[in-house]
C-alpha cells in the first residue's frame, strides 16, 4: 500500500510527528540532558559554538528514531540513550562541516557558526563532537553499534567528497545525485534506526523520502510557510533532483540558464523566479515527490515485519509525514 499524500483542502487527517514525539519524550529528556553534558568543555568556545547549532530548533528526528526503534524492539537499559546522543552529535558535526564546505551563511534562519566564529573553529568543534560520539558508542559496550555508526561516519564523509566533486555541475545525473544523498543523508538515518535495535531489521527509506521532499521545497512556495528560506539551494549553486530533472528536460536555452546561474554563479535578482517557473514547467517538483513516495514505501515495507505497537504506528506515521510535508 502506497503512501497517501493529502493535498491542501483535503479533509483527511494530516500525518504528524506528534505520536513519535510523545512516545519518545521521556527518553528524549535524557538525550537532551546528555547532549548538554557531553558538549561541555573547559574550552569555552566548544560549548558556545556547539550550543549555537544544537539549540537552533531542529526536530532531532534521528535520535528519536534510535529511541523509537529501541523501544519497539523491547529495549530495557538506557544504552540507547547514549547511542541516540551519539547520533545527534554525528549529525551536528556534519552540519558544522557542511556549512564550511558549502560556504553557507544561514541555517534554520540563523547565522551559521562559521559566519560567527570562523571556518577553523567550526571544523574543530565538529571534530570534538565526533570524538564525543565515538566515546559514547564505546561506553555502550556494543561492538555492533560501534560498527554500524562508524561505517555511517565513513559513508557520510564519502558522500561529502562525492558532493564536492559534483558541486555546481549541471551534468550530474539522477543516479549520481541519489548516491550523494544516500551517503550524506540516508546513511545516518538508516544507522540511527538500526542501532536502536542493534542487529534488528530497520526502516531504510524514510530519509531518502525526507531529503527529496526538502529538495522539492526549495523550488516551491510551501517553504515560506514552513519558516524556511525559499531558494537557498539555488543561491548556493547546489545541484538537487528538481534541477537535474529540469536540466535534462529543458531546451538548450534553458540549460544555458542553469549553467550561468549554478555553474558560473552568475545570478540576477529575477533568476530564482525564473528557475521556479522552469521547475514547474517540467513537472520536476511532482516527480521529485513521487520518488519520495517510492522510498516511503520501502520504509513502510521494512517496518512490516515488526508486531503492531504504538511505536511502530508512530514510525509509520513519521514516514507519511516526511512525504506529505511537501504539500
Amino acid at each position: 500500500m502506497g503512501v497517501v499524500i493529502p493535498f491542501e483542502g483535503s479533509d483527511q487527517k494530516q500525518p504528524s510527528l506528534d505520536p513519535l514525539i510523545a512516545l519518545t519524550s521521556t527518553d528524549m529528556v535524557k538525550v537532551n540532558e546528555a547532549i548538554l553534558a557531553r558538549a561541555a568543555s573547559h574550552v569555552e568556545l566548544i560549548p558556545e559554538l556547539a550550543g549555537h547549532l544544537i539549540n537552533s530548533g531542529g526536530k532531532r528526528i534521528r535520535p528519536m528514531l534510535t529511541v523509537a526503534t529501541a523501544r519497539m524492539c523491547g529495549a530495557r537499559s538506557d544504552a540507547h540513550v547514549k547511542l541516540a546522543t551519539a547520533v545527534e552529535f554525528m549529525h551536528t558535526a556534519t552540519l558544522l562541516h557542511d556549512d564550511v564546505v558549502d560556504e553557507s551563511d544561514l541555517r534554520r534562519g540563523q547565522k551559521t557558526a562559521r559566519l560567527i566564529w570562523g571556518n577553523q573553529a567550526s571544523v574543530l568543534v565538529g571534530d570534538y563532537l565526533l570524538g564525543q560520539a565515538f566515546k559514547m558508542m564505546v561506553e555502550t559496550g556494543s561492538l555492533e553499534a560501534l560498527r554500524i555508526l562508524s561505517n555511517a561516519a565513513a559513508v557520510i564523509a564519502e558522500g561529502e567528497v562525492l558532493q564536492l566533486s559534483a558541486s555546481h555541475d549541471t551534468s550530474t545525473t539522477e543516479d549520481a545525485y541519489m548516491r550523494v544523498i544516500g551517503a550524506k543523508t540516508a546513511a545516518l538515518f538508516s544507522a540511527a534506526a538500526e542501532v536502536g535495535a542493534v542487529i534488528a531489521a530497520r526502516p531504510r527509506g524514510e530519509q531518502a523520502a525526507l531529503q527529496l521532499v526538502d529538495d522539492a521545497l526549495d523550488y516551491s512556495g510551501k517553504q515560506a510557510l514552513m519558516g524556511k528560506s525559499v531558494g537557498d539551494d539555488f543561491r548556493e549553486g547546489k545541484i538537487t533532483l528538481p534541477v537535474v530533472l529540469t536540466y535534462r528536460r529543458g531546451s538548450q536555452e534553458e540549460r544555458n540558464f542553469w549553467k550561468r546561474t549554478l555553474e558560473d554563479g552568475n545570478q540576477t535578482a529575477d533568476d530564482l523566479i525564473y528557475a521556479q517557473k522552469l521547475v514547474e514547467r517540467h513537472n520536476a517538483i511532482a516527480d521529485t515527490v513521487e520518488r519520495a513516495r517510492h522510498y516511503g514505501d520501502i520504509a513502510r515495507d521494512a517496518l512490516a515485519i515488526f508486531p503492531d505497537s504504538a511505536h511502530k504506528s508512530a514510525l509509520l506515521e513519521a514516514v507519511d509525514f516526511c512525504v506529505a510535508r511537501a504539500y
